[in-house]
């Protein structure tokens, strides 16, 4: 299995459009890398390749991957695409993917009711990118050799979708992770997850890679950096310092955290907070990281 980090950001990116805090400014000088918004692209044979999530920067992300490049003049190695929730930052991407190519799109029916809800949304053609309905815990096939079974992880439903009460633990189909599976390999991707219940770590154990929500350090972060007035909680994810010490005990091959906050301190490769990550197992998500299985 071969697994591409497209985007390794959460929504906005680095730098975000409107930010001038000290990441998005060090990464508009160079001092730190660039990161786009989350995405991954994943192959059982290098040939046919699946996209989970279809961020808003999905074009300069398939610019800057060989092997999605286009193989003749409308010949694509793009398959499906799967999305994990109905965040802006993982669909928005699907109106560049307009312009009249073949592939399977595959959902929950919640997020595909979200989609539809959408006219704009009309203009990927249905004839030819079919809408898909995945059941939780229903094994699908993606590409060629590549199976993903979805299955509910805690969180919340999208923003634009919040009412006056928020409930940020909801099980359901709103929010889901992906157990990708070929050539006896087995991955989990979970970009959005609010906490970690007992039997999410068993699903876990014994991945031989676990790609996971990495959204900020600490919970609190973007109140202390008064970029905000919310919480990791309150937007449905969990701080990467409980998840590493959710899963410190747990046998996993490779751990990584993906959709990083402009505002975490994950975002600079030379942060303290970085080298902590790292020295308790964990890689930091970097836009075009390869993970061969």
């Amino acid at each position: 299995m071969k697994i591409i980090i497209l985007g390794a950001a959460a929504g906005g990116g680095l730098p975000q459009w409107n930010c001038g805090c000290v990441n998005c400014n060090d990464a508009r000088s160079g001092l730190v890398p660039s990161l786009t918004q989350s995405s991954i692209a994943v192959s059982a044979d290098g040939l046919g390749w699946a996209i989970l999530n279809a961020s808003p920067d999905i074009r300069v992300q398939l610019a800057a991957t060989p092997a999605l490049h286009p193989t003749g003049p409308r010949d694509m190695p793009l398959r499906s695409v799967l999305v994990t929730n109905g965040d802006i930052d993982h669909v928005a991407g699907l109106l560049t993917l307009r312009e009249s190519q073949p592939f399977d799109l595959y959902a929950t029916a919640a997020i595909h009711d979200a989609l539809a809800a959408n006219p704009m949304l009309s203009a990927l053609r249905s004839d030819l990118v079919p809408r898909r309905t995945v059941r939780l815990d229903q094994t699908i096939d993606l590409a060629p050799g590549l199976t993903a079974t979805l299955f509910a992880v805690p969180g919340k439903v999208p923003l634009y979708q919040e009412g006056d009460v928020v409930e940020t633990g909801l099980m359901g189909e709103t929010t889901v992770g992906v157990e990708l599976r070929a050539n006896n390999r087995r991955a989990l991707y979970i970009p959005g997850c609010a906490e970690m219940p007992g039997w999410l770590g068993e699903r876990i154990a014994g991945a031989d890679a676990l790609l996971f929500d990495g959204t900020l350090w600490d919970d609190d972060e973007m109140i202390r950096m008064g970029l905000g007035q919310k919480t990791g909680r309150r937007m449905g994810h969990m701080a990467a310092t409980d998840s590493i010490a959710a899963l410190a005990g747990t046998q996993i091959g490779r751990r990584v955290f993906v959709h990083i906050n402009n505002s975490n301190p994950l975002t600079d490769p030379r942060s303290a907070e970085t080298a902590q990550a790292e020295a308790q197992g964990w890689q930091v998500g970097r836009d075009g990281m390869e993970i061969t299985l």
